[in-house]
């Protein structure tokens, strides 16, 4: 219940290295730098409802903890996989559809921010929202 809010990004760390280590071109990544994303998140019990609306989109999705669902990042990349809460850390493992290789999502509340952290193929990103 904790994550249930409207989060803004406010900054990110390595999220171009990151984007360039999951394939995505120079001209998306400088792009997505700029997305303005904000994220709510509604938690009740195990079930989630999220929605995303960035410069480039707005996608609205449910899903339950430990129930495998299908994801498809902004630029394209489709993805399937599970999120699990382990303690106050909620902890996703997606496996890309196009290579089998997994990329792993933590969501955690740390003061006044979330932090997601991203890491694919030993590249670690952050991107630090607060509430808005």
């Amino acid at each position: 219940m904790a994550f249930n809010g409207t989060w803004k990004v406010d900054r990110s760390e390595n999220y171009e290295k990151f984007m360039e280590q999951m394939g995505v071109n120079l001209v998306k990544r400088k792009l997505a730098a700029h997305d303005n994303l904000k994220i709510t998140l509604e938690q009740k019990g195990d079930s989630f409802h999220v929605k995303e609306v960035s410069a480039f989109r707005t996608l609205e999705l449910d899903f339950t903890l430990g129930v495998n669902f299908e994801y498809s990042l902004a630029d394209g990349t489709e993805l399937a996989g599970t999120w699990a809460m382990e303690g106050d850390t909620m902890k996703g493992s997606f496996t890309r559809k196009d290579n089998g290789k997994v990329l792993t999502t933590t969501r955690q509340i740390i003061g006044e921010e979330l932090i997601q952290s991203y890491s694919y193929e030993g590249v670690e990103a952050k991107r630090i929202f607060k509430r808005g």
